[in-house]
């Protein structure tokens, strides 16, 4: 869609002339004008991580896709990247392509045995600059052992902590629930990033989050921020899609990213061969847009060396 105007637009969207001499907007799926997110500036350092938590209550949101494929975009830019994968499904093991019934040492491990250190659960990818602390089903057993525990909202983050200053970026793939675990996430988190799909129910569950949120801001976490709100497996030749997505802005405005990622079949086939879709298929709009998610992100955070420890 674009728009015409008699003025100039801002420099950071997307414009061209049209025949009658009128600047011509181009409007994203968002129906704003679409910016022009400049590519990072290679770091010549590293650390310490600003970690955002990828939470909704739903499952089947896009909450893993996202993780690793906007963790393997931001490494692709040159940041160092530890994802932690805090789903006892381990769904985020199985999308690179590791085992999670095969681990030696989990995430579980590394909350409930104190003499584990992060460094003996960390695990390389196929991805450069791309690090997993991997969990499987014996993290279920975490969220009722630390019922009882002294502190037991800040365990996760006590426990990465050893890990941030030797990464840009932490991203945590929670588990569908607001339970313990992802209560956990968002303590130690500096900000949030919440997918959704572009379908109905999945905005009716969005009041039972923010107002979790606004609870670990009051009480746990004053400093976590929501990153934004991502529509995803947006399919633009429905009318329900598109009405779903001006829904978000209108209850959410800005907070809604610009990117949108489209529904494609080559999302569950990179899930299959277990690798992000920017290695997968690397010329597809699928990698575009998650490329173009990376830049940005990176351009609502602040600069690197303004970031909390």
């Amino acid at each position: 869609m674009t728009v015409t105007t008699n003025g100039a637009t801002s420099g950071a969207s997307e414009s061209s002339w049209g025949d009658n001499g009128r600047r011509e907007v181009n409007l994203g799926p968002t129906g704003r004008p679409r910016p022009v997110f400049a590519e990072p500036v290679p770091r010549q350092t590293h650390g310490p991580a600003r970690v955002v938590a990828m939470v909704n209550q739903k499952g089947g949101v896009g909450k893993t896709t996202t993780t690793i494929n906007l963790g393997a975009a931001l490494a692709e830019y040159g940041l160092k990247v530890l994802l932690v994968d805090f789903d006892p499904q381990g769904a985020l093991c199985i999308g690179l392509g590791i085992n999670p019934n095969s681990l030696e040492m989990s995430a579980y491990n590394l909350l409930m045995d104190k003499h584990i250190s992060a460094e003996e659960v960390l695990l390389q990818t196929g991805v450069e600059n791309l690090d997993l602390v991997p969990c499987n089903i014996d993290l279920s057993a975490a969220e009722v052992q630390l019922v009882t525990e002294v502190g037991r909202e800040y365990v996760l983050g006590r426990a990465l902590k050893p890990l941030l200053p030797h990464y840009d970026v932490c991203l945590i793939d929670c588990q569908p629930s607001l339970g313990l675990l992802t209560v956990n996430a968002l303590a130690c988190a500096h900000g949030i990033i919440v997918p959704l799909e572009c379908e109905f129910f999945a905005l009716r569950g969005v009041a039972l989050l923010m107002d979790t949120i606004a609870k670990v801001q009051e009480r746990i976490n004053s400093d976590l921020v929501i990153e934004g709100l991502l529509a995803t497996m947006y399919d633009a030749r429905t009318l329900h899609g598109r009405e779903v997505v001006e829904s978000l802005m209108g209850a959410f405005g800005d907070k809604v990213f610009h990117t949108v990622i489209n529904r494609t079949v080559r999302f569950p086939d990179s899930t299959v061969a277990g690798e992000p879709i920017t290695t997968f298929d690397p010329s597809s709009l699928g990698a575009a847009a998650y490329r173009e998610l990376a830049r940005e992100v990176l351009s609502r955070w602040p600069a690197p060396a303004t970031m909390a420890g």
